[in-house]
């Protein structure tokens, strides 16, 4: 077991070593990557998040396979799509078990939305005396789906339902933390990164208990929290940093 110090730098080189201009190659972030439209990056970014679960190699195919079907141009298909644009997605398979009713209910959700903002960013928005995006998370699932029940609502998950959000959480890191490596793109100006968590996956999860960060067993928000405390001890400022480090340890099976 390595003393505080001895983690910190640990983490820290790792961290530097995976935020780096080749993690985009390989990882969804290159889907948003793409864009510069700031709607255009939110939209590609939160789809691709959104599926982000299995092959990496096959979450980008998928949404590829999205992009095409918007032109790609995420932000004026959403304003501007038609209703046979979504009938013709209904039968369409798109990621496993998000298919084409899920995409043509989020195109209609994001039309609402930017009727109503000008980014995703007013939907997230953390309260004074919120440490972290728990109850913001809560109040997004709220604005973007419908009162009635859809199928699709369960491809946006519920931190107050104890779940770990690790999309979202993946979202909210591409979209609010900034610095000079150029990964995550810090277009959200009035969001804090220093409420930023961990996104939490079977990698991430295993080398946190792996490095003594987590006890918990569970891959849920009470750990998410839980790693919150442990990681902000190494940087307030910004802890998502650390994703890169679990991450990448993770993948590389460097520890195991």
């Amino acid at each position: 077991m390595l003393n505080f110090e001895e983690l910190k730098s640990f983490l820290n080189e790792k961290a530097d070593q995976y935020n780096s201009p080749d993690f985009i190659e390989d990882d969804p972030i290159q889907i948003p990557h793409r864009f510069t439209l700031k709607q255009d990056i939110e939209i590609a970014g939160f789809l691709a998040a959104t599926i982000s679960w299995g092959n990496r190699k096959s979450i980008i195919k998928s949404a590829d396979k999205m992009l095409d079907v918007m032109g790609n141009s995420p932000y004026d298909f959403v304003l501007n799509y038609s209703e046979k644009d979504l009938e013709i997605l209904q039968d369409k398979s798109i990621h496993r078990t998000f298919n084409g009713q899920d995409f043509a209910y989020f195109i209609k959700q994001f039309n609402k939305v930017y009727k109503e903002n000008e980014s995703l960013e007013n939907l997230f928005t953390v309260k004074d005396k919120e440490t972290n995006f728990f109850h913001a998370i809560e109040r997004f699932r709220n604005n973007f789906l419908e009162v009635e029940k859809h199928r699709s609502h369960k491809h946006i998950s519920s931190p107050y339902k104890n779940s770990s959000s690790k999309r979202i959480i993946m979202f909210l890191r591409w979209m609010v933390r900034k610095d000079k490596h150029g990964v995550d793109f810090g277009i959200w100006e009035n969001i804090d990164q220093k409420h930023l968590s961990i996104p939490l996956d079977v990698h991430t999860g295993n080398i946190s208990r792996k490095l003594g960060l987590v006890s918990r067993k569970q891959n849920d928000w009470k750990t998410v929290e839980e790693l919150d405390a442990a990681i902000r001890k190494f940087d307030e400022n910004d802890p998502a940093k650390y994703d890169f480090a679990l991450f990448g340890l993770g993948v590389t099976k460097e520890l195991l």
